[in-house]
C-alpha cells in the first residue's frame, strides 16, 4: 500500500521562488551566449549599482498593489523628496553643508515623501475614491510643483557624504545596494510579522469583509500609502546622491518597470497576494536583462518597448497558468490521491 506525504510539510524553497531562480539562471545563460562581455565582474558591479534605483520604486509600489490599489505618483514623489533635501542643503552651505544640515535634509526628504503618501491614503480611505485617480492627481500636482520650484532645471552640488552615499561602497558592495537590502528586509518583516501586513492582504482580498472583521481599514490604508511615500523619499535621497543633482523628470521610466517587477514577482494585480522575496528576485531578473540589452547595443526606446511587451507576456502567462495549467495539475493531484486511497 502506498503512503501519502505529510500535507502540512512545506518545501524548503517555495515554488514561485524556485521558478524565478530558474528563470534568472536561464536569463544569465542566454545573455552570456549573446554577449561575450556579459559574464564579467564589471557587468555585475553595474547591476549592483543600478538595481537599487528600480528596487526602491518597486517596494513603494508593492504594498498599494497588494492592498488592491495603485500609486502612480512614486517617481514624482521621489523627485520632490529629493528637491526638499536639496533645498535644505543649498540653504545651509551647499557642497560645504555640515552633518546637521545633511541629517536635516534627509529627514526633510523622508517627511515630504511620507506626507504626500499620507494625503493620498487619507483621501482614498475616507472617500472611497479610485487609487488610480487619486495617485494620478497627486502625480500631476507634484510634477507641476517641482517644475515651478526648479523652473524646469535641476539643483546640483551636494556635500561629499551625500555623493559617497550614492556612489561609494562598503566591503565591495555599493552603498545604495546596502540601503536597498535594509529596506527590503524591513518590508519583508512588515508584510509577514506585523498587523499592517496582515491587514494589507486582507484589504486587497475583500475590503468590506475586512472592515466587518474589526480591522480599522481607514487607518490601515492611510498607513499603506504613507509607507509607500516614505519609500519614495528613500528613493529620492539615493537618486540625488547618485546623480549629484535633482530634477523633476528623473526616473520616469521606472514607473512601468516597477509594476512589471511586481507582477513578475507574483503579486496579484487585483490585490490580496504578494511577497517581498519573489519581487526582489524579479528585480534582479529585470536588471540583468537591462544590462544585457545595453551590452548588445539595444536602442533605449526599443528597450522601453520591450518592457511593455514583457509586461503583456507576463500577464498572459499568469492567465494561462491560473486558467489552464494550475487547474490541470490540481485535477491530477486529486486523481492521484483518490487512486492511492482506493488501494
Amino acid at each position: 500500500m502506498k503512503t501519502l506525504s505529510s500535507p502540512g510539510r512545506t518545501p524548503f524553497i517555495a515554488a514561485d521562488v524556485a521558478g524565478l531562480l530558474a528563470f534568472l539562471a536561464l536569463v544569465i545563460a542566454v545573455m552570456s551566449v549573446a554577449s561575450e562581455q556579459f559574464f564579467s565582474p564589471s557587468t555585475f558591479v553595474s547591476v549592483a549599482f543600478q538595481l537599487p534605483e528600480l528596487g526602491f520604486f518597486t517596494l513603494a509600489m508593492l504594498m498599494p498593489l497588494i492592498s488592491g490599489g495603485f500609486n502612480l505618483a512614486v517617481t514624482f514623489t521621489a523627485n520632490c523628496s529629493g528637491l526638499a533635501m536639496a533645498y535644505v542643503l543649498q540653504t545651509h552651505g551647499g557642497a560645504d553643508a555640515g552633518a546637521a544640515a545633511i541629517v536635516l535634509g534627509i529627514v526633510a526628504a523622508l517627511a515630504v515623501g511620507s506626507v504626500s503618501g499620507w494625503v493620498m491614503g487619507a483621501i482614498i480611505a475616507r472617500t472611497g475614491a479610485s487609487p488610480i485617480l487619486v495617485s494620478l492627481s497627486m502625480m500631476i500636482f507634484l510634477r507641476g510643483l517641482g517644475e515651478f520650484l526648479t523652473h524646469g532645471g535641476d539643483i546640483s552640488g551636494f556635500p561629499p557624504f551625500i555623493r559617497t552615499l550614492g556612489n561609494g561602497s562598503l566591503i565591495g558592495v555599493p552603498n545604495p545596494l546596502w540601503i536597498f537590502i535594509g529596506c527590503a528586509v524591513l518590508w519583508h518583516v512588515v508584510m509577514t510579522r506585523s498587523r499592517l501586513g496582515f491587514a494589507t492582504r486582507m484589504i486587497g482580498s475583500n475590503l468590506e469583509a475586512t472592515r466587518y472583521s474589526g480591522i480599522a481599514t481607514t487607518r490601515a490604508v492611510t498607513r499603506i500609502y504613507m509607507l509607500s511615500g516614505f519609500m519614495c523619499g528613500v528613493a529620492g535621497v539615493v537618486m540625488a546622491a547618485q546623480f549629484n543633482s535633482v530634477r523633476v523628470g528623473h526616473g520616469e521610466a521606472f514607473l512601468l518597470i516597477s509594476v512589471l517587477a511586481c507582477f513578475l514577482g507574483r503579486v496579484d494585480p487585483f490585490g490580496g497576494f504578494g511577497r517581498v522575496v519573489p519581487v526582489v528576485i524579479a528585480l534582479v531578473i529585470l536588471q540583468v536583462i537591462a544590462s544585457g540589452l545595453n551590452l548588445l547595443g539595444a536602442n533605449q526606446h526599443l528597450a522601453t518597448a520591450l518592457w511593455g511587451v514583457f509586461l503583456l507576456a507576463v500577464m498572459l502567462v499568469r492567465w494561462a497558468w491560473a486558467n489552464g495549467i494550475s487547474n490541470l495539475m490540481a485535477r491530477k493531484r486529486v486523481a492521484a490521491t483518490q487512486g492511492v486511497r482506493n488501494e
